[in-house]
């Protein structure tokens, strides 16, 4: 297993369970070698089978976890991360495995705990030092993240997600910045590292007042995984389709909804919906469940469809067959860990736009607001941002023509879902709205979620909750007037975006 040669090791692996089919050990790594092939479904069984075989090693229960939790299966994840914890593991990557999912859950304060005893056994590990960063990051412990950032760039200087979340720490300075470092890596880097490193100096640029060259890098930066991920937007054009075939028309009549406590905030990136989140949320009456993908998993799961993550046009095609009702309350289920009680709650995963008739058949009397900002801002916020590896559902921001193109797509799509949902389940707001009239358009988002005016909504800032976003930075939210009209300040450098807008139906004003 260790030098990657699967086929003999699983062999070894059956050899030894035909003989001993209690063997926890072996149970073990075909779990590895399952989640090794992106099974995360086969790995938790197999895992599952080797935490009941041996209840002394936490391994087996820590890999489960992390299946789990990747799974969307929260609770699952956090019963056995907390089983395994209990067995006292005394090796690093086992310590780093439960950071990990504490750190996914949102319990950062056992996560850093977790990945501070990891960089303890394994000083030499630059990973677990970089994840012990980020949980400090999202605390809000920026001194604590820019140390710990530190030590695993001195450890490993090519882990470049270190340079690209170290660089959002703070304001970068002509006197104090790190272009001569990021610049010398860049040529030598691969696809993954100059993404990475380009974020960093497009920041930094941003930062020096250099806006047309920090679009330069971020070209420079997303060109070459661009080209790797191939992504084609009519896979994207045809999921829209799919999206709008979900709820044609106003001729679907839901019945009575279990609930009315979800909020479901839909939006590109970078269009406000961490902000809303805040708002909302810092009501007395208001929690957040995150940026959650939990509904659109649910029906994956009930379509049986192969795709375990983002959306898929076969599952929206099948979704009108399904007991959507039951979709609904398995949701609702879902969150019950997180959102105790009856309070309202937040789920602000962009994903949903896609969900969104499906959303209103199921959980007819859950809100959805979609977030709204002009295009050109809109486009430029989602090229600017650095998202997670793996979400394939955003490749179409490693091209300015590719983001404008998604955006006229999401554009109609919204533009439908404001033609056949009811007016008192579906709403629009725009970020510029919101930043001109903060009280009266947080007075209408709270009218229209069916919740009393509070003033504290308006003190978002003083919220202390830990605000995790979907991008590398971690800086302050805040209502900010110096965003609106940004793509102004980029020149020539997106010409691209603005046709790709234009020749889709997008007007642009100056």
């Amino acid at each position: 297993m260790a030098e990657g040669a699967y086929e003999p090791a699983h062999a070894l692996c059956m050899a030894v369970l035909s003989v001993t089919p209690e063997a926890a050990g072996a149970w073990f790594l075909l779990g590895v070698l399952a989640a090794d092939h992106d099974n995360p479904g086969k790995a938790a069984e197999l895992f599952g089978r080797a935490a009941a075989l041996d209840l002394t090693d936490a391994r087996a229960p820590a890999h489960l976890a992390r299946c789990l939790m990747t799974l969307n299966r929260r609770d699952e994840a956090l019963a056995h991360a907390q089983a395994a914890e209990a067995r006292r593991p005394a090796d690093a990557d086992t310590l780093g495995i439960l950071g990990g999912v504490f750190r996914r859950a949102g319990l950062q304060d056992r996560a850093i705990r977790l990945f501070e005893a990891a960089v303890a056994l394994a000083p030499e590990q630059a990973s677990y030092a970089c994840h012990l960063a980020a949980a400090r990051q999202v605390t809000g412990d920026l001194a604590g993240a820019e140390a710990a950032y530190a030590r695993a760039l001195d450890l490993d200087g090519t882990l470049y997600q270190a340079w690209s979340a170290r660089v959002q720490l703070r304001l970068q300075t002509s006197e104090a910045n790190f272009l001569a470092e990021l610049e010398a890596q860049f040529a030598d880097a691969g696809a993954d590292g100059r993404l990475h490193l380009g974020h960093a100096l497009a920041k930094t640029h941003e930062d020096l007042g250099n806006p047309a060259t920090a679009l330069d890098w971020l070209i420079k930066a997303k060109a070459a995984k661009g080209r790797q991920v191939g992504y084609d937007p009519r896979a994207d054009a045809d999921l829209f389709a799919a999206a709008q075939a979900t709820y044609p028309d106003r001729l679907v009549r839901p019945g009575k909804g279990p609930s009315d406590r979800p909020i479901f905030l839909v939006g590109l990136p970078g269009t406000g919906t961490s902000l809303v989140t805040r708002i909302l949320s810092s009501h007395p009456e208001v929690s957040s469940v995150g940026e959650h993908a939990g509904f659109g998993q649910i029906l994956q799961r009930m379509a049986g469809s192969p795709v375990a993550f983002g959306v898929d046009e076969a599952t929206l095609e099948a979704a009108s067959q399904l007991d959507l009702g039951k979709a609904g309350t398995i949701y609702l289920r879902s969150q019950a860990a997180m959102v105790p009680g009856q309070g309202v709650f937040v789920d602000r995963g962009p994903l949903n736009v896609f969900y969104a008739g499906l959303i209103h058949r199921a959980l007819p009397n859950a809100r959805i607001i979609g977030l709204r900002r002009h295009p050109m801002d809109a486009c430029l916020a989602s090229f600017r941002r650095l998202f997670a590896a793996g979400t394939s559902e955003y490749d179409f921001a490693y091209d300015l023509a590719h983001t404008g193109v998604y955006y006229a797509g999401f554009d109609r799509l919204i533009a439908h879902w404001r033609t056949v949902l009811p007016a008192d389940r579906f709403t629009e707001l725009a970020y510029e709205d919101l930043v001109s009239d903060p009280v009266g358009q947080t007075r209408r988002m709270l009218d229209f979620c069916g919740l009393d005016f509070d003033p504290r909504a308006l003190a978002f800032h003083e919220n202390t909750a830990p605000a995790a976003k979907s991008s590398s930075g971690q800086g302050p939210i805040a209502i900010s007037a110096s965003s609106i009209g940004r793509w102004r300040r980029y020149g020539p450098g997106l010409a691209p975006l603005r046709a790709a807008l234009e020749a889709n139906g997008i007007a642009i004003s100056d």
